[in-house]
């Protein structure tokens, strides 16, 4: 698709009906009739709205007043998010005619994301928003969820990120409500979202650092990477102070992580895995366990979540590279995203893929029926098993390491071994 010739000025467009140079002028205008109080905040709105090729790059300051119908949804680990609909909806492009900006989808949900006690405003929510805004490249269909801009609660003083809406939650509600709908190329289909989501994430050079399924927004007909509050460079160290201080969600930590040892990329490649995993069984990894430090052991010494179903070797295999307790043996996201798209893209000509899944479903339709997930809730969650993320800090955990039958190609459910301890992790 073109990107067009500027009406105002007559050269070509930077962006889809776009003018990097025109719009900057437009932006710059209106500077003087807004600020949001802050001058770390009124800095980052401008420079994007200064510096946008297109726009899906800019950020906006959006009067509290301009959202109605406000509704608590949930809390996370770092703050609380609310839905509401907004007045205008965001900025396409520029009406030459009217003199004033082009708006889509006023009056539309948006989702609004609360950092705790961020009337002080910190270098995290800067981060975040940054984050979220370097790595979107799409109005539509982003595989990072967009920003459109902040907003500030008048009563509270906090400053509130203002994204696109998921009307189905989070992946695991949606798993939940519709894991017997899904087939095997819906799953691939909706792997491959959150695949190359990542890959935007890692081709910025920037590590997720809290990867797991509550973290992935489901929208009508794709998904959708969120929460970046702990984003960071690759190329980034804690320093010694903070380096044993992980946060996250214990089922989707990588085994180095939970040393202390820096984050990489192949963290994140891991907590993939374990979302993979989810997609694929249908179940949250380690949900009839205490998330506790007998847990986080055991993962150092090779636990893995175990499928309940008979599922394809293909993409067992891929599974277990991607949870391997050597974060060098892991592939890079480009591979499980091409990996991925073939699988989906192309599902009928996967010969292999077709024969192996024709021989699951085989396996697994002689199941009994309570062994395999349905539409509702059909299985028990441990009092101690804990989704959002929160501060680890386990000390002295053993050398990571893979499972004895780890490469066994006759044991595809992920491991076998370990599990005459498990009596011990449901009690404890």
């Amino acid at each position: 698709m073109g990107k067009g010739i500027c009406k105002e000025c007559g050269q070509e467009n930077t962006g889809y009906e776009w003018c990097k140079e025109c719009n900057a002028k437009h932006f710059q205008q209106n500077f003087k009739n807004w600020t949001s109080s802050n001058d770390d905040i009124d800095k980052l709105i401008q420079d994007t709205q200064q510096s946008a090729d297109e726009d899906h790059e800019i950020l906006e300051w959006i009067p509290y007043n301009k959202l109605y119908d406000i509704e608590y949804i949930a809390k996370g680990g770092f703050g609380k998010v609310y839905r509401a609909k907004w007045i205008d909806g965001y900025i396409w492009n520029w009406d030459n005619k009217i003199q004033n900006w082009e708006r889509m989808d006023s009056n539309e949900f948006v989702a609004l994301k609360s950092l705790y006690n961020s009337e002080n405003v910190t270098s995290e929510f800067i981060n975040e928003v940054t984050v979220h805004n370097k790595t979107v490249h799409t109005s539509v269909y982003s595989n990072v969820v967009r920003v459109y801009g902040i907003t500030r609660d008048p009563e509270t003083k906090n400053y509130m990120m203002i994204m696109q809406y998921a009307e189905n939650g989070t992946f695991r509600n949606y798993l939940d409500k519709n894991y017997d709908k899904l087939d095997w190329k819906t799953k691939f289909d909706n792997l491959w979202w959150i695949s190359s989501g990542l890959r935007r994430i890692h081709m910025n050079e920037l590590i997720h650092r809290d990867l797991h399924i509550g973290n992935i927004l489901c929208f009508s007909n794709y998904t959708s990477v969120t929460d970046m509050g702990l984003c960071k460079p690759a190329n980034y160290n804690a320093s010694e102070n903070t380096k044993t201080c992980i946060y996250g969600v214990l089922p989707y930590v990588a085994p180095e992580i939970l040393r202390g040892q820096n984050y990489t990329k192949a963290a994140d490649i891991y907590s993939f895995g374990i979302i993979m995993y989810e997609v694929i069984s249908g179940l949250p990894p380690y949900h009839d366990l205490s998330h506790n430090e007998y847990l986080a052991i055991k993962i150092c010494q090779g636990l893995r979540p175990r499928f309940n179903i008979k599922v394809p070797q293909l993409i067992v295999h891929l599974n277990k590279r991607c949870l391997d307790a050597d974060p060098l043996n892991r592939p890079e996201i480009d591979e499980i995203e091409d990996i991925l798209y073939e699988w989906y893209d192309k599902f009928d000509a996967q010969i292999d893929l077709q024969k192996q899944i024709k021989e699951a479903e085989e396996i697994n339709n002689k199941l009994p029926s309570n062994s395999i997930p349905s539409t509702s809730l059909s299985y028990e969650t441990h009092s101690e098993a804990l989704y959002t993320s929160r501060l680890l800090n386990f000390n002295n955990l053993p050398e990571p390491k893979n499972s004895d039958d780890y490469y066994d190609t006759q044991n595809d459910n992920i491991i076998k071994s370990l599990e005459i301890d498990l009596s011990q992790l449901k009690i404890n």
